[in-house]
């Protein structure tokens, strides 16, 4: 049973306290990424073989299997997906950003050039879930940002083919090449390249432990999204609030995995008592029950706090994934919300309206790294590079200061750079 503490009576480490999200794999993977860099497409046969059971001739999917795949889901799910497709097209389209350059009149040019990644591997999970949302957040952004290939990585079944809802999320998101490689195999192909597997730019996507440590260890080699750990969310809500619909949103998250974490916080012990026991009558219910149970019981926790202002302090010191402000007016407490990787305004927005149809991004900041971080966005896919232009009479204005300011750091070659320019033949 989900515990309830009292903010004004319990230390504050039982609240705050954060565990390592990642498992002790290191060795593992370092193992794994040196035999992909050393083996290539030989050694992420093997690996498919040994941790997905599957047997294959060609790692890459071909058209063929994706238009079967496409052919054999329904309707009603390809409209959905296509409707879900707009809805993260327009939300991400609003984030491109433009370079600008100044001219000043005197000689002197500046600015800056935003310009897309030219290749990006994106991570899919598989496993026991099939993720075709996770194709959606993270093409569609990169697709928008005009990077010039785009790859998806993902473990495929023991019959050596793909789910066909990634395929066919893939096909309408515009993805260019897909791969039927898992784990931290997958990242390190897309990091260094294979005889098939491309190397990337920067890898995003979230994944096991050991496809997060496999980022940690290629980081430098190419760039990547975040380290992300177990789903969290984080419910502030007040006695108006339903405990039924509460129950159901902290079980939404705690259902990801044994690790994960469902927070309430509400001013209202009574309706606290509700969610506790509206919880467990859920969980008598719920398919993935032994999953959710296990994260409810170790990582799940409700606070009751002396008002809803305090609620937020507690949501900004924990630094949710997900922030759900179940009030009549949330805009009312947007503005006091310092660190939350997505926020659901209102108590007919739950989370699960951002993962799947909404329009922003589902690969949100966790383990507290939402004080730092933020959501996945076209920003991921670009790069910016910067240039300068001054004319001869404007660098000669300038240059002595040039050289005073180098001199102040020790560094005489830096401003004589600037100086020889404009000296005498014989002075130079």
């Amino acid at each position: 049973m989900i515990r309830i503490y009292d903010y004004a009576k319990v230390d504050k480490n039982t609240i705050f306290a954060r565990e390592d999200s990642l498992s002790d794999v290191d060795g593992v993977v370092s193992e794994i990424i040196d035999k992909v860099r050393a083996k290539g497409d030989k050694a992420l046969l093997e690996y498919g073989e040994k941790f997905d059971g599957a047997v294959l001739e060609d790692l890459e999917v071909g058209q063929a299997e994706i238009e079967e795949a496409f052919e054999a889901i329904d309707n009603e799910f390809l409209e959905i997906l296509k409707e879900a497709t707009g809805n993260i097209r327009e939300y991400h389209k609003m984030q491109v950003r433009e370079g600008f350059e100044i001219r000043k009149g005197d000689g002197i040019v500046l600015g800056q050039k935003v310009m897309p990644l030219e290749k990006v591997g994106l991570y899919v999970p598989g496993g026991t879930a099939a993720y075709p949302s996770t194709v959606l957040m993270d093409s569609i952004p990169a697709k928008i940002a005009g990077c010039g290939e785009i790859v998806i990585t993902t473990p495929p079944g023991k019959d050596g083919k793909v789910n066909p809802v990634i395929l066919a999320a893939a096909k309408i998101a515009g993805v260019d090449r897909i791969f039927k490689v898992g784990g931290a195999q997958a990242v390190a192909a897309l990091a260094y390249g294979t005889e098939s597997v491309p190397r990337v730019d920067k890898i995003v996507g979230p994944g096991n432990a050991f496809v997060a440590e496999a980022k940690r260890q290629v980081f430098g080699q190419v760039s990547i999204d975040m380290i992300a750990g177990p789903s969290e969310i984080l419910v502030i809500a007040d006695s108006k609030s339903n405990p039924v619909f509460v129950a159901a949103d902290l079980l939404s998250q705690a259902e990801h995995d044994k690790m994960a974490s469902a927070v309430l916080v509400t001013d209202d012990y009574d309706f606290a008592k509700a969610v506790q026991e509206e919880i467990e009558v859920q969980l008598a219910n719920l398919p993935r029950e032994e999953i959710a149970r296990t994260s409810i019981e170790n990582n799940g926790k409700i606070i009751v706090a002396s008002d809803l202002m305090l609620a937020v302090e507690i949501a900004n010191e924990i630094a949710p994934e997900h922030l759900e402000l179940c009030v009549d007016d949330p805009f009312k407490y947007l503005d006091e919300v310092k660190h939350a990787g997505s926020i659901f305004m209102g108590r007919y927005c739950p989370e699960a309206l951002g993962d799947y149809f909404a329009g922003p991004n589902h690969t949100l900041p966790t383990s507290g790294t939402a004080r730092f971080s933020s959501p996945l966005s076209v920003d991921d896919f670009v790069k910016k590079s910067q240039y300068t232009y001054y004319e001869a009479e404007a660098l000669e204005k300038v240059a002595d200061k040039i050289a005073y300011f180098a001199g102040k750091e020790g560094l005489d070659g830096h401003g004589r750079s600037a100086t020889i320019r404009f000296c005498k033949e014989e002075e130079a």
